[in-house]
Parts: structure tokens; C-alpha cells; sequence
């Protein structure tokens, strides 16, 4: 995922590499699982995928295995969180997102049931299988969708976290995994993880590049980059919350530095990129913005690290386009 000189600027941040999120993610569910019957996991023939075989050995009355029935996984989570349960229920996000989408819709959200999905492999984790395995799209239908939050942690403290507040959330929840093993990034122990709320790991002037997920790590990459060799000062925001989105921190952005880029693993339209530009915009405040995702293409082929390259979501994209942004008239 990252080339020689990315590696070098995070062995200088000291940077340790964890393990990918999801993961983490296993490991806290079961630890939850174990403290509280009422805690349930249920799959559609993701088992395996989603690093719940030890779940489901230890714990196997409180698991549910549906098979490759997307539909049907969303309508059990939603019955089971009518009776009290605390349903976490895992599948592919490509699948889980499009083919569910009416069931998310009407069964989970509207019927509003405390029902976390979980979407794993999402963004282009699958690598060159595609764009028919690739959910670039799942921010975008689902933030158009009335009560249910949006997660995407950047580490595995992130993702710890977010597990744990997701088991005590009452509403609907949409959690994003990738696959990719993941730096653990700095203030990881120290700023909160809290509902809805931004976290800064950098302060800076500049630039203030808000990211999600899987491309945060390349944000602070860049922002460290940019301060060695541009004299810089970025600010980087990790966003996991891209629904309820932080405006107090998305707006001091805005205001305080000279230009704003967002970074995710989605499509352009209708990401976070799209949710911090209505919010700007609205609030009158008039800055250099630009959006770093995916473009309303099918993605070219390749790894998950060959479409980053591709794309720009790298340490080396990131800088070129921050000092791009402050060099344009």
C-alpha cells in the first residue's frame, strides 16, 4: 500500500503497523459476546471473510449463519433487534448495501431498530475482482437514508472503539471495513472516540485534508510530507463519522486554513467529499476545496494499492494535489 518514501516518512512518525480493522473488530465482538448473551452476529456465508470462526466456536448459540441471502440477513438483524438483541450483522458492504437496500430501508431504519451492519471488504479491498465487488457507492445511498450513522474508522483503535459504541447505540449503524493491514496512527490512546465527532492527529494552517477510513493514514503521510519538503502545515482530521458529520470541525477547517481537500475510498458523488462541500457551502464560507476519491468511472484493474496509485490516495498524490490547490490563481 505504500511506496518506499511512504514507508520512510512513518518510520519517522514512529508509526507501528496493526492489523487490518476487521480483525480488531472480531476480537471486540467477542469480548463483548462473551459479557453479553444478548450480543448476536449474523452473516451471510461471511464467516470466514469476516474472522468470525472463533465467534462462532466459542459462542455458537449466538450466532446466525443465513447464506448468500443479503436480503434476508438485513430483515433476521431487524427482527432480532425488535426482541432486545444487539444484532451485528456482517457481509460483504458491495452485496450488503445494493442488494439490501429496501430492507435497510424499511425494516432496519425506518422500523428503527438498534441493528449495526457491518459492510467488510468495503471500498476496492477486493482488489482486481472489480468493480462488481467494489461498494464505492454504499456512503452515498445510505446517507440519503433517514436514521442511521455511518462509520468508517482509520485504525484499530478507531475500529475498537467504534464496536464498542455501536453495541451501546440504540439506532441503526453502518460500520466499513477494509482488508488491508493498517498503521496505528498517532493520539491513537489519547483523543476521544466519541459519536459523530472528528478527530485531529495533526494541527496545521494550511491545508486541512478531512479524511475516512483506509486513507487517513495518506493524508498524514502527505501532511507530513508536504512539511518537510513545502514548509507546509497541514492539518489532518480523521473523520470516521461521515454521518452525523462533525460540523463544528469540518466548519473551523473551513475557516482556519487555506484550503480544504477530503480524502475517501468512494466514488466522488455523494461521499464525504460531497456532505463537507454542502456544509461550506451553506455556512457562506468561500476556500479553496478539493474532492480526493474515486472518479464516476468503473475503476481501472488492479490491486487495492495499484487503484490508490492510480487514483491519487497516496502520500505522493496527496502532496501534489494540496500543493496544486495553493498554487491555483
Amino acid at each position: 500500500m505504500y511506496s518506499p518514501a511512504a514507508k520512510a516518512v512513518a518510520e519517522k512518525l514512529g508509526l507501528q503497523t496493526g492489523r487490518a480493522n476487521l480483525e480488531e473488530f472480531a476480537d471486540t465482538l467477542l469480548a463483548l459476546a462473551q459479557a453479553n448473551r444478548n450480543v448476536l452476529a449474523v452473516t451471510s456465508d461471511s464467516r470466514g471473510s469476516g474472522k468470525l470462526g472463533p465467534f462462532g466456536h466459542a459462542l455458537p448459540k449466538q450466532i446466525v449463519e443465513v447464506g448468500i441471502a443479503e436480503q434476508n440477513l438485513v430483515g433476521i438483524a431487524a427482527g432480532l433487534g425488535s426482541c432486545g438483541k444487539k444484532v451485528f450483522a456482517v457481509s460483504p458492504a458491495c452485496f450488503l448495501t445494493a442488494r439490501s437496500l429496501e430492507q435497510i430501508k424499511n425494516d432496519l431504519c425506518y422500523s428503527d431498530h438498534p441493528v449495526t451492519l457491518v459492510g467488510i471488504s468495503a471500498g476496492v479491498s477486493y482488489g482486481a475482482l472489480g468493480t462488481t465487488h467494489h461498494s464505492l457507492h454504499d456512503f452515498a445511498v445510505l446517507r440519503a437514508i433517514n436514521n442511521i450513522t455511518i462509520v468508517a474508522p482509520a485504525d484499530n483503535f478507531e475500529a475498537r472503539e467504534a464496536v464498542r459504541v455501536c453495541a451501546g447505540h440504540d439506532k441503526p449503524v453502518y460500520l466499513r471495513f477494509g482488508k488491508a493491514p493498517l498503521y496505528t496512527l498517532p493520539a491513537a490512546d489519547t483523543a476521544p472516540f466519541t459519536l459523530g465527532k472528528a478527530r485531529e492527529l495533526r494541527a496545521g494552517h494550511d491545508v486541512a485534508f478531512l479524511a475516512s477510513g483506509e486513507t487517513v493514514i495518506h493524508a498524514l503521510l502527505a501532511a507530513t510530507h508536504l512539511a518537510e519538503t513545502a514548509g507546509l502545515q497541514c492539518r489532518v482530521v480523521s473523520v470516521p463519522f461521515v454521518k452525523p458529520l462533525d460540523h463544528a470541525a469540518v466548519l473551523a477547517a473551513a475557516r482556519e486554513c487555506r484550503a480544504v481537500i477530503t480524502v475517501e475510498e468512494h466514488l466522488v458523488n455523494g461521499g464525504l467529499g460531497e456532505a463537507v462541500a454542502g456544509l461550506i457551502a451553506q455556512a457562506g464560507i468561500a476556500t479553496r476545496f478539493k474532492i480526493v476519491a474515486l472518479p464516476d468511472e468503473y475503476t481501472v484493474t488492479g490491486s487495492q494499492a495499484e487503484i490508490f496509485r492510480h487514483y491519487g490516495l497516496t502520500m505522493e498524490g496527496l502532496s501534489a494535489t494540496a500543493q496544486g490547490l495553493l498554487d491555483r490563481n
